[in-house]
């Protein structure tokens, strides 16, 4: 067994359910931070075609989920930054756990404890969790097929999110996003 694996913490928030209407930003980075969507020159991201890969299927997620909304996105040569709001007019909501199975009555009473495999699986059926693994698996399929390339990984194995919490944070984060390559000289994914 993998014990570097099972000692890897969620930087999720544990009681938080991902599927709640909102607004999220997400970062996503390379497979050992590898530049692969293309490059920055003179402030500007250039994409290549793995680039334009990520733009396509991103712009394409709120086909696939209705009550997804896009906002601000930008793909750097190693990472992707976006904004994500869950809307709450879906028609067939993701069946999300809010709370930990009740407790096994025993004698003494006895706390629950969640598995880290029931933990990983009610995390899998949130929608933020499910649109960023579809996302991850359909870009680094078709990147893998453009580059020849099968089953390499694309993406670091997590990613990060933010809940985006009020109208001042929101217009900060769409900031940073728009301006991103201008700071790329300065980015701490910059090798």
């Amino acid at each position: 067994m993998n014990t570097q694996r099972q000692s890897r913490r969620s930087v999720r928030l544990k009681d938080y359910d991902y599927s709640q209407p909102g607004g999220y930003f997400l970062t996503l980075v390379t497979f050992q931070r590898e530049h692969l969507f293309g490059e920055i020159t003179n402030g500007e991201m250039h994409l290549n075609e793995a680039g334009r890969i990520v733009r396509d299927v991103w712009e394409k997620l709120p086909e696939r989920y209705p009550n997804v909304t896009l906002d601000e996105m930008v793909i750097m040569p190693n990472h992707f930054h976006g904004n994500v709001f869950i809307t709450d007019d879906d028609p067939e909501p993701v069946m999300a756990v809010h709370e930990p199975p009740l407790p096994v009555r025993d004698e003494p009473p006895q706390r629950y404890y969640e598995s880290p495999e029931e933990y990983r699986l009610r995390r899998r059926r949130m929608l933020l969790p499910k649109l960023v693994g579809y996302f991850k698996m359909n870009t680094a399929k078709a990147i893998n097929l453009l580059l020849n390339s099968s089953g390499v990984p694309v993406w670091q194995r997590n990613y990060y999110e933010h809940i985006i919490r009020t109208q001042a944070e929101l217009d900060r984060i769409r900031n940073y996003i728009v301006y991103n390559p201008q700071q790329w000289d300065q980015d701490d994914e910059n090798r």
